[in-house]
């Protein structure tokens, strides 16, 4: 009896001791999975930040780069809504139906609403035991501000917790659509976008008490339009920008080539027709140098909340294994603003009351009752303006390249990706990775390093598979399979391969005339290992290459269901 007593004993205290390890060794496990945190800027050019050549002032971006990866060869849609589906999907945009922007177009393509045949990376994480949080711009399901439909705002796309926009641009101190997870609400007294998205950032990434992973998406409305922030910031940047524009751009050009980010040998490309001469030619001088000194306080107050979301994670001990990302939408923008002039005067407006809601994009009045004015009728910064920096400015943002957001020439879809997770990022801290690369590439790669499956089927509906590829193997400096990469947005096209890229821009005239009808002579050639900046058209050397892509571009088109271009 007393033997079998200890053997019994024995055996139970053995079980126990297996129970314990395991359970520790799974904790182990979990605790290796990293942390994910994807941030995003609105509507910047390559060039703006300290990293990547630039004179604002980003040094949390940079700490992040320094310390990290630099991808000097990522790619966006050229487009806020396209880009945001693709970032969250893993698929191009058109397959997860945001071809355009959030109106429907009548085809699965062009439907404006997040497809049900799409999951989000939150949607796969959370499957996988990540908490999920955002808190940032949605913009890729229709803004409705009387019972609006629901099924595709943030918690019902895998987020726990969201606080945000469900629209798009708006104004920084009153803006459209404010939500708090799944209702809108009205603004505090001081409110600023960019601010508040950091604060529920920093607040979510507190309150993470959870032994397992968490999942934070951070897309800033910063620096879209309307050029707005405290006079405070603005102040940092008196006198930076009254050299003018073309004085910046040569100055980010030979900065740039002396980082190592662009290659010395291309050519700057040539400034568009659009783009005035800063001389004493140039009307409203003062004005024009104050949108810039708004843009790159946007953009610093952007770079201040970084530093927040850096120094919660040194608090609770969790950067070295969390991995962040950053990324921009499209390039630069270049839209003035001119086709919202501002309304008559109205001595009438009265203060909005305590708690009403902002249901339009360019406000008529501040809350405290003072006139929205538009463009050079406004000054930049303030609540009661609403300007943008435009063309000229917008062609220094984006130097070296040509175009900008809306084209799908490098200006329009050339990003940068700064990369940061010590603990699983084993090259050398500030390297440059020049492999091309593509937002349809995030979701793999956060499946892979988060241990996750990506779905067959989800909710009942058999979901589209991955377009993309991981890039984590470029973290530990190896090699990933070449592709090819594709473009299309309001009809302008891309493809790129290897050093090869073509290019064809379509007017906006003929896309808003006859969009499903895509002009098939107009492709450009450029070899990207020479000529990036894409200044030497080689297509009437190369025009059997360029037929052989120009074949290429239609088949995935009509893969991806790219075409036909509906109609508006």
């Amino acid at each position: 009896m007393n033997l079998f007593f200890c053997r019994f004993l024995k055996m139970r205290i053995t079980i126990l001791f297996l129970l314990v390890l395991s359970i520790s060794v799974m904790g182990q496990q979990e605790s290796r999975r990293p942390n994910i945190i994807l941030i995003m800027a609105d509507d910047m050019g390559f060039s703006d930040i300290g990293a990547y050549g630039g004179e604002i002032n980003t040094p949390n971006l940079d700490f992040l780069a320094q310390n990290g990866l630099r991808f000097t060869q990522f790619y966006n849609t050229a487009r806020c809504c396209p880009t945001r589906a693709s970032l969250l999907t893993g698929l191009y945009p058109h397959q997860a139906g945001m071809g355009h922007m959030v109106y429907n177009r009548g085809t699965h393509s062009y439907q404006g609403d997040l497809s049900r045949d799409a999951v989000t990376i939150a949607e796969v994480l959370k499957q996988s035991g990540y908490s999920t949080y955002m808190s940032g711009k949605w913009h890729i399901t229709p803004y409705v501000i009387e019972n609006p439909d629901k099924s595709n705002w943030p918690k019902q796309r895998g987020f726990d917790r969201f606080f945000g926009m469900i629209a798009g641009a708006g104004s920084y101190y009153d803006p459209l659509s404010l939500t708090l997870e799944n209702e809108y609400v009205a603004p505090k007294e001081g409110f600023y976008a960019t601010t508040e998205f950091t604060n529920y950032a920093v607040k979510y990434i507190k309150e993470h008490t959870s032994s397992n992973p968490f999942f934070l998406y951070l897309p800033y409305t910063a620096a879209h339009w309307p050029m707005h922030a405290p006079a405070q910031e603005v102040k940092k940047y008196k006198g930076k920008y009254d050299q003018g524009w073309d004085v910046l751009r040569n100055n980010r050009y030979e900065k740039m080539k002396k980082m190592g980010v662009i290659d010395k040998n291309w050519s700057l490309s040539q400034r568009d027709s659009l783009i005035e001469a800063w001389s004493d030619d140039v009307e409203d001088k003062a004005w024009e140098i104050a949108n810039m000194e708004v843009y790159a306080a946007m953009v610093d107050i952007m770079d201040q909340g970084i530093g927040e979301i850096i120094d919660i994670l040194k608090t609770k001990g969790e950067l070295e294994n969390t991995l962040i990302f950053f990324l921009q939408d499209n390039g630069a923008c270049a839209e003035d603003l001119s086709w919202k002039p501002s309304p008559p005067a109205d001595t009438s407006l009265q203060p909005m009351a305590i708690g009403e809601l902002q249901t339009k994009g360019m406000p008529e009045r501040t809350r405290d009752g003072r006139q929205v004015k538009k463009m050079k009728d406004a000054w930049p910064g303030p609540a009661d303006g609403y300007t943008a920096y435009g063309r000229n400015w917008a062609n220094a943002s984006n130097t070296p390249f040509r175009e900008y957001k809306h084209w799908v020439h490098e200006g329009g879809i050339a990003s940068p990706l700064i990369v940061h997770w010590p603990d699983g990022i084993k090259v050398n801290g500030g390297s440059f990775e020049r492999v091309p690369s593509h937002l349809i590439d995030i979701m793999a790669t956060c499946v892979e390093v988060s241990g996750a499956s990506y779905p067959k089927e989800y909710n009942d509906r058999v979901i589209t598979p991955l377009e993309g590829q991981s890039l984590s193997p470029l973290f530990q400096d190896n090699e990933i399979d070449e592709r090819e990469l594709y473009w299309e947005h309001e009809g302008n096209r891309a493809l790129r391969k290897g050093k090869w890229k073509i290019v064809s821009k379509v007017s906006k005239t003929h896309f808003e005339k006859t969009p499903e009808i895509l002009p098939i002579s107009d492709w450009e050639l450029f070899d990207m290992e020479k000529d990036r900046t894409e200044t030497r058209d080689l297509a009437k050397d190369y025009p059997d290459l360029v037929k052989e892509l120009s074949d290429r571009w239609m088949v995935w088109a009509k893969r991806t269901k790219v075409i036909p271009i509906p109609r508006r």
